[in-house]
């Protein structure tokens, strides 16, 4: 009587074991369980910035359109990316606008920096579909004061397969 009562719960929950089986790895293949697919994407400045949008791409570059909302225009001198946070790991590039390598932005508009990013190990290099989580600097020169000033930015964004000069 045990024996046929333990032939009769497998046969019947057998079954729906190997369905789980089945749906779960379906799930795991279509990537349903994969945190990175539901990562909120996010760009953070102090104040005086705002990000507009943002684009990393799989060549370790990251395109990030920033608001200027400062009192008075700007010149911006540099600005870095670094995935540790690290201020002296931020190698700072400079805006490409010969001859004077400055990005003027008066208050209230924005403009689209491209700069490279990296991590204590050197360029950053990922897969399409990671998440870079990162830090932003950005510095600048009141036009009116001639005064310098920071700005420091906190970026999670997720890789793209694409490159930035392709989007």
């Amino acid at each position: 009587m045990r024996l046929q009562s333990a032939i009769e719960f497998l046969a019947t929950y057998g079954w729906a074991f190997i369905m789980l089986t089945i749906a779960l790895t379906v799930f795991f293949t279509l990537g349903v369980f994969n945190a990175n697919n539901y990562a909120a994407q996010q760009c953070v400045f102090t104040s005086g910035f705002s990000c507009i949008s943002f684009f990393f791409g799989a060549d370790g570059s990251l395109r990030v359109n920033l608001q200027q909302a400062n009192n008075a225009p700007i010149n911006i001198t540099s600005f870095g990316c670094s995935r540790d946070g690290i201020v002296s790991n931020t190698i700072m590039q400079k805006p490409f606008n010969p001859p004077t390598n400055q990005v003027f932005v008066s208050e209230g508009r924005n403009y689209t920096l491209v700069v490279q990013c990296y991590t204590n190990n050197g360029l950053f290099s990922g897969n399409s579909g990671d998440i870079f989580s990162g830090f932003l600097l950005i510095n600048y020169t009141n036009k009116f004061t001639q005064l310098p000033g920071t700005a420091f930015g906190k970026i999670a964004v997720k890789v793209s397969a694409l490159s930035v000069t392709t989007v």
